[in-house]
């Protein structure tokens, strides 16, 4: 048995050593899991050179862009630089037809031209604790979930109020491997980030959803931003005597390029993974989940793009939307189909066996893939319900939107003149980039689709009324609502009464909406909650077995905390006779430019400079303009706009996309098919020069060349 179980651990530790480049890493551990793995790959530098509490690193360089992405100090006058999808939001919110810097561009030719961002942030990481002690002292197997969530959550408040009383810092702590481990970070949170400059959209988002997820990239994906603090240089909210941030580090410039085999890091905040997911989670989400969500997409999207092309105003207002509804519905197919290559249901349940025979004989683990088994299929229905309300009522019909948005005045029992006031604003924003007939057929279409493939116990009771004519029913719904009215709504907010609040609640829009959020909250939500709270649990403990009894080095799963990738410059076989290289140049800008596709055109001056090979002291040393690369650094959502730094600690390239066939990093990380795409940074700095007219901002910046 002993010779059996060994064979079994060496099998699975040989699988953990070919997928030793994969993970991402708490940069507070580099120096006991990785700092050599990293040096003997190419690394100059030592783990505190990455993260150090006494002293400068380049953690001090790296910002949570609002929450949902990341951005990097690139001067030392607060000057940070991350995606251009990351500022889509922010430039369309600046753009009107008149001033149409999406399409246009930006530039910021002096600091008082860059323009404020309310509700922007930029995050630094101040330090990491490990606090898992703490948090688990007295916590008993015995104690139910709910109590142990209760204990753990009085701790966390205490130690989160410990860490940053008589400071400005926040902090927060998160679960790590399910609950098996919990770590503290302090934050330093800064207010005002105004907009420096962007690319025209036809270079910010070149190849546009053609190209998505997609190699080879030409896509100059970036903005930049900068980060404003008072004249102490602490975080303020904006005012016109702020002056810009001095940063306690910023990332130097290399102009050197890159070769293949290189090493590279990516610095950021990925947002979520799913890494140590069962056979069974993940052949859920292959055949029933990711197809039913691909389906309600692309049913969107085709609306949305008919009233685009006919409307320049609604091209404008849905730009941002179309552009995030569309991000996930090419990446789910993406997903699918590096699942199917990779056999990933097959290598989970290749190592579920290993792992239960690794194992034998412990009670602890005892029946525990029968149990994942019996809770996946149970959940199966509510986990489908749960998706329909999230794609369709909650997320793609802006007439239940608006009504959702008057549900904490029109249930409140005393009103504040604040709650009003915050309305109003919440209206004006709404109707800015709502267009009525686009959001109509859209209604018509998915709400259509949701009676149809859900169970009876997940339809609301207004199904009951609409008869056979879908269309004429909405159409009517759309005439008579207030919430489809920005000046019937400030009216009733300008004068608001309780009489007011009965009026829109009987409005048929908020009354329709009221019912997806009782069925979502009776009928889906607490069997899913429940059933996902189990699922949870189970992978407590199958998470704590693996890295107890299977050698190994384990990362835990990506949760918006800060973490560090690295690989090394690579190219990628994604299929027989395909073989793609690790770079691309501006010629193929121009081999893909066409003026009568919406993806492809490009502004006439870029194509001169390009065709004149104007590119300054940006080009390569092979005499090209290189655009984008493809390394194998593990990746996700929230790493948009991280920065890709080499061995010396400079920065190489703007992380901004991962390759289709290995979109199913989430879940499956495969060392063969997985890319991120970042683009280059001295073709960043090109467009920023040799384009823009914008020299002055790459005067700020630190360039190296050896």
């Amino acid at each position: 048995m002993k010779k059996i179980i060994s064979l079994v651990l060496i099998s699975v530790f040989s699988i953990s050593i070919s997928i030793a480049k994969e993970g991402m890493w708490l940069p507070m551990l580099l120096k006991s899991l990785n700092e050599s793995d990293m040096q003997s790959m190419g690394l100059k530098l030592s783990a505190e050179d990455i993260y150090s509490v006494n002293q400068s690193s380049l953690k001090d360089a790296i910002v949570s862009f609002g929450g949902f992405c990341t951005g990097e100090v690139i001067s030392d006058q607060g000057l940070i630089l991350t995606n251009h999808h990351c500022g889509y939001g922010q430039i369309q919110s600046h753009s009107s037809v008149e001033n149409d810097y999406l399409t246009n561009g930006y530039w910021a030719m002096t600091n008082k031209e860059e323009l404020q961002n309310p509700g922007l942030t930029a995050t630094f990481i101040v330090r990491m604790e490990d606090v898992t002690d703490v948090v688990l002292e007295g916590i008993e197997p015995t104690m139910t979930d709910a109590d142990q969530q209760k204990m753990i959550s009085e701790k966390i408040k205490i130690l989160t109020k410990e860490a940053t009383e008589g400071t400005h810092y926040e902090a927060y702590v998160k679960p790590f491997f399910y609950g098996n481990e919990y770590y503290m970070f302090i934050t330093e949170t800064f207010k005002d980030i105004r907009l420096v400059g962007a690319p025209p959209s036809s270079i910010g988002k070149f190849g546009g959803d053609t190209d998505n997820w997609m190699w080879p990239r030409h896509t100059g994906d970036f903005s930049m931003f900068r980060i404003y603090a008072n004249k102490d240089n602490k975080p303020a909210e904006y005012s016109e005597d702020n002056v810009p941030f001095k940063p306690r580090n910023f990332l130097p410039i290399s102009m050197n390029g890159i070769r293949k085999g290189d090493f590279t890091m990516v610095f950021g905040f990925p947002g979520r993974t799913q890494e140590y997911l069962t056979s069974y989670a993940i052949s859920q989400i292959k055949n029933e989940i990711n197809p039913k969500q691909i389906e309600i997409r692309r049913i969107a999207l085709d609306i949305m793009d008919k009233h685009m092309k006919a409307d320049a105003k609604v091209r404008i207002q849905y730009a941002s939307k179309y552009a995030s509804i569309a991000n996930y519905w090419k990446k789910w197919i993406g997903e699918n189909n590096g699942l199917e290559k990779a056999g990933a249901i097959d290598k989970k349940r290749e190592q579920e066996k290993a792992f239960m025979e690794a194992t034998a004989g412990n009670t602890s683990f005892e029946d525990l893939m029968n149990q994942f088994r019996h809770r996946y299929k149970t959940i199966e229905p509510y986990a489908i319900a749960r998706s329909y309300f999230i794609e369709i009522p909650y997320r793609k019909i802006e007439l239940f939107s608006i009504a959702a948005a008057f549900r904490g005045v029109l249930e409140a029992e005393d009103v504040s003149q604040e709650k009003i006031d915050a309305l109003k604003k919440s209206v004006e924003k709404h109707f800015k980039d709502y267009d009525s007939d686009t959001d109509l057929e859209l209604a018509i279409a998915l709400l259509a689709k949701y009676k149809a493939d859900l169970d009876s116990k997940f339809v609301p009771n207004f199904y009951s009324k609409i008869g056979s004519n879908d269309a004429a029913f909405y159409q009517k719904i759309y005439q008579k609502s207030l919430f489809n009215s920005k000046e019937k709504l400030l009216a009733m907010l300008n004068n608001f009464s309780s009489s007011s609040a009965k009026k829109l609640k009987k409005d048929m829009a908020y009354q329709m909406m009221t019912q997806f959020f009782q069925i979502y909250n009776d009928a889906i939500r607490p069997e899913y909650s429940r059933l996902n709270n189990e699922i949870d649990s189970l992978s407590k403990i199958y998470v704590k077995g693996l890295r107890d009894f299977v050698p190994g080095k384990y990362y835990p799963d990506a949760n918006s905390t800060l973490r560090l990738a690295y690989g090394q410059v690579d190219n990628y076989k994604p299929r027989d006779a395909v073989k793609y290289d690790y770079f691309t140049d501006t010629e193929g800008i121009l081999e893909k430019y066409n003026p009568e596709h919406v993806d492809f055109d490009l502004p006439e001056k870029l194509v001169d400079l390009i065709e004149k090979k104007d590119y300054g002291q940006y080009a390569d040393d092979d005499g090209y303009m290189h655009v984008c690369f493809t390394a194998s650094n593990h990746t996700t959502g929230g790493n948009s706009g991280s920065p890709v730094i080499n061995g010396k600690g400079e920065l190489i390239g703007l992380n901004f996309d991962r390759n289709w066939e290995g979109t199913m990093s989430d879940i499956n990380y495969d060392v063969e098919q997985c890319r991120n795409i970042a683009v280059d940074i001295r073709y960043v700095l090109f467009i920023v020069d040799k384009f823009a007219g914008a020299g002055h901002l790459v005067k700020e910046m630190k360039l190296v060349k050896d």
